[in-house]
């Protein structure tokens, strides 16, 4: 279970949002925990995004939607691959680790400005608590758990384990992932902003006051600008073609 731990905070966890007694207990499926992922200070290191099953749609098209997600974020971007999850109902998750803290805005605005660009009929949505993986779902009395990828397709119809994982298996599809790093989550913003798409932010969102990064009416200048201010050098690798 240790192990566990530690790769969860490796990748997701905000430091003493939850103690190790109580993770424990959740993942025996003893007591249900729900478990912010941003700080008092509003940072982040994680970024999920739910994909539940659509209304009228193909019975795997929440998956489909997760798989074009994923893949756009790695072929555009040049992000690590994210983790996959199963919810025990019948949502699929997918998980962004980040490696250095972001303002939560910052994470929402990312969201925002993806759906602009390549997904504009997704509902793309940063989820502020999440049931940690792997977790027993009381709704369904079924298991969320992360699965490889190559899984997702037979989980389809009903996204959860009759049984709990195995730990071990838990902490090697973790143990591989990366997280993205501090420039190229801003280069990505950057990119998006740079592709003349108009981007508009939630509107329940009140972009926080120590962010000031890519609102509304923020210049490519401002946003390195911004940058700078916060030692980041934007390298510009992942620029989107401006002309779409």
């Amino acid at each position: 279970m240790e192990k566990l731990i530690a790769q969860l905070l490796r990748l997701y966890l905000m430091p003493a949002l939850a103690s190790s007694e109580d993770l424990a207990q959740h993942f025996q499926g003893i007591q249900a925990l729900s478990v912010p992922l941003a700080s008092s200070e509003d940072l982040t290191r994680a970024i999920v995004i739910d994909f539940p099953k659509t209304r009228g749609g193909a019975p795997d098209q929440h998956w489909t939607n997760l798989c074009e997600v994923a893949n756009t974020l790695q072929e555009a971007y040049g992000f690590p691959a994210p983790a996959v999850s199963i919810t025990g109902a019948s949502s699929f998750q997918l998980w962004m680790s980040l490696a250095e803290p972001v303002p939560v805005g910052d994470a929402r605005r990312f969201l925002a400005m993806l759906r602009e660009a390549h997904f504009p009929e997704l509902d793309l949505q940063a989820q502020d608590r999440v049931d940690l993986p792997p977790s027993l779902n009381p709704a369904s009395g079924k298991w969320a758990a992360f699965i490889h990828p190559g899984m997702g397709a037979s989980f389809a119809e009903e996204a959860g384990l009759e049984m709990a994982p195995p730990v071990a298996a838990q902490v090697a599809f973790l143990e591989g992932l990366e997280s993205i790093g501090k420039a190229e989550f801003f280069d990505a913003l950057v990119a998006m902003k740079q592709s003349d798409v108009p981007i508009q932010a939630p509107p329940a969102v009140e972009p926080p006051s120590n962010a000031g990064l890519l609102l509304q009416d923020a210049t490519l200048e401002d946003i390195v600008r911004h940058l700078h201010a916060i030692n980041i050098e934007p390298t510009f690798r992942h620029l989107l073609p401006a002309a779409r």
